[in-house]
């Protein structure tokens, strides 16, 4: 039997962003922490971020030429961390 819950975190805006990161340097590394499941930061995977963009959610509706999109999300980025990484030559 599996148990399922509602998994609702709290979203940053871009003020509560901006508020934690005042009184850093501007060139503090920002590196993510990204849950090994659902609220669970335990055994978290640790990545930099490299971007931010806006991008256009798919389920929306049309709108006006000219109009900017209606139903954007701006999304942070993060890749992995700098270091050495094996890979296959395959």
């Amino acid at each position: 039997m599996t148990d399922t819950f509602e998994h609702n975190p709290r979203v940053w805006t871009a003020a509560r962003l901006r508020e934690a990161l005042q009184g850093l340097p501007d060139d503090t590394p920002i590196h993510v922490g990204v849950a090994d499941g659902p609220g669970d930061f335990a055994g978290y995977s640790e990545y930099a971020l490299v971007n931010l963009e806006p991008v256009e959610k798919d389920d929306a509706g049309p709108v006006a030429p000219g109009a900017p999109h209606a139903d954007v999300e701006y999304t942070l980025f993060a890749d992995f961390k700098a270091g050495q990484y094996h890979y296959d030559l395959d």
